[in-house]
């Protein structure tokens, strides 16, 4: 029985995580979870699986679920302070970490230092800490296994296999919503048009991120450090069917991949079982049915963001998490109708060129460059340099 904390359950990749949870009763209990301001289904998620302890982020909010539940017993906390402690929680043997953003960052610390093993599905936690969380996970002896369904795709291609023997690693992207838009009229593209992904189901930020494909830019560092691989051996592929979910070429020429229906489930299952693998209620694969698969290389004049990913990690270890801070100021700020989708990539690469980059050394020196990051492209959207 493998006993997990559940950060983020009310997201979509939380939610997935407890339909594999409730699927089989007799391989996962949950002892803690964490929710946003979806109050009511954090409530059912409670009356289901009865944790030990659930953390929301206001005060005011764990005092409206507590009279909400009743008389539950699960303890309710609040805050940062809260999502530490679901984190570290002492029966969990394993904390999925499905929290969107930088948030994310401090709980998953607190958990690999609680000597928890990681499902990881928050991509900017290794964004904005790749060397520090990696050294972490050695140090404390636990063991990281990835979410996303690109990176999990990669490990799944690499068991079996030693490092030195990879030429590259080739991560595949959709290409989103705009992927044939034309050029010209991205900056009229709507708030809707753009949370309309042709083959994922995904919160707000990520499908953002999904268009823009900074999504991909943040997989390309995620990958650089889960395998240790460095960026000029990380290549993008545009799939627009999403059916293989990334690729390992290796140096004898073969290439190893997995394929499978857009589905999160399937990687959600198979971080939390590795190596087994469970029934996860994911459609079998047709690949008759699936017809022809293409793939291409992105348009960098259209995915600018790329760039932005790839001379983040050249420019020095603080400009990722500057660039990832930018990116949930300017995505935030078009989802709130104050920037154009186009101005979403130009905030990002002011914030960028204004910074210096340099090393860091601890998890407080990544969360001071979170903090300029966010800060200097809140002064500039104020200021409306961003176009």
């Amino acid at each position: 029985m493998k006993k997990l904390s559940i950060l983020g359950s009310t997201g979509s990749i939380g939610v997935s995580t407890l339909e594999i949870v409730a699927s089989h009763p007799d391989k996962f209990e949950v002892v803690a979870l964490t929710g946003g301001n979806k109050l009511e289904l954090l409530k059912r998620q409670i009356e289901q699986f009865s944790p030990q302890v659930a953390a929301v982020i206001t005060e005011e909010s764990a005092k409206k679920l507590r009279k909400m539940l009743g008389g539950k017993k699960t303890e309710i906390l609040h805050g940062v302070p809260g999502l530490i402690a679901a984190a570290s929680a002492a029966d969990a043997s394993m904390v999925v970490t499905a929290i969107v953003g930088s948030a994310g960052l401090v709980p998953t610390v607190a958990a690999i230092k609680a000597g928890k093993d990681i499902a990881l599905a928050n991509k900017e936690t290794l964004v904005a800490a790749g060397h520090l969380i990696m050294n972490l996970v050695k140090e404390y002896n636990v063991r990281l296994y990835p979410v996303d369904s690109e990176h999990s795709a990669v490990f799944q291609s690499l068991q079996g296999h030693k490092n030195d023997n990879v030429r590259r690693i080739i991560l595949t992207a959709s290409g989103g919503p705009f992927l044939n838009y034309p050029l010209g009229k991205l900056s009229e593209v709507s708030i809707s048009d753009a949370l309309n992904h042709p083959n994922w189901s995904m919160g707000k930020k990520i499908t953002i991120d999904s268009a823009t494909m900074m999504n991909k830019g943040l997989e390309i560092i995620e990958a650089r450090w889960l395998f240790d691989m460095p960026s000029d051996r990380i290549d993008v592929l545009i799939h627009p069917q999403s059916i293989i979910h990334s690729m390992v070429e290796y140096i004898d020429g073969c290439v190893m991949a997995q394929l499978g229906v857009p589905d999160m489930k399937a990687p959600i299952a198979y971080a939390l079982t590795f190596p087994e693998r469970v029934t996860t209620g994911v459609k079998p694969l047709d690949l008759g049915e699936a017809g022809s698969l293409t793939f291409f290389k992105p348009d960098l004049h259209r995915f600018p963001s790329l760039q932005l990913a790839y001379r983040s990690l050249s420019d020095g270890e603080s400009m990722p998490a500057v660039m990832n801070a930018a990116n949930e100021v300017a995505v935030d700020a078009f989802l709130s109708g104050k920037i154009r989708f186009t101005e979403i990539v130009e905030l990002i690469e002011r914030t960028m060129d204004l910074h210096r980059a340099h090393n860091l050394n601890s998890i407080e020196e990544v969360l001071l460059a979170d903090k300029w990051g966010r800060g200097k492209a809140m002064e500039l959207l104020a200021g409306g340099k961003q176009v």
